[in-house]
């Protein structure tokens, strides 16, 4: 096998991004005040005390909806960016077409949930 420059640069690029993930975890274990005890062992909740078993919560599918939501939209937005950097160099309306018609769907799915009452926080959704 010929090990050229090629592979040195890979090589270091991984040596590099490893180094560049473990350092701030490395110095987060070495610098991190070491204090035990108190409110240290509990979970996280906002600044509120928990009481109860976290298995007994129950929570709202709303919350699911809406992280489905914004997954959605976070995901399709991510679509438009090669259609905007295509654009000025395509032929035709055709791709302008396509985009359109992604907006409609997106749109539809917004009214569909709009309608079903997903954004009204304190309701009940019914499917």
């Amino acid at each position: 096998m010929v090990f050229s420059w090629l592979n040195v640069a890979i090589l270091l690029a991984l040596i590099f991004g490893f180094l560049f993930a473990a350092g701030p975890l490395l110095g987060g274990v070495l610098l991190a005040p070491k204090s035990r005890g108190g409110a240290m062992g509990l979970p996280y909740e906002c600044g509120a005390v928990p009481h109860g078993s976290p298995h007994s919560i129950r929570f709202s599918i709303n919350y699911a909806i809406y992280a489905l939501l914004f997954l959605a939209f976070d995901v399709d937005v991510l679509y438009l960016f090669p259609v905007a950097t295509y654009f000025p160099d395509s032929a035709g309306w055709w791709p302008l077409i396509k985009l359109i018609i992604f907006i409609v769907v997106l749109a539809l799915g917004c009214v569909y949930f709009w309608k079903k009452g997903v954004f009204e926080w304190p309701r009940r959704i019914h499917f």
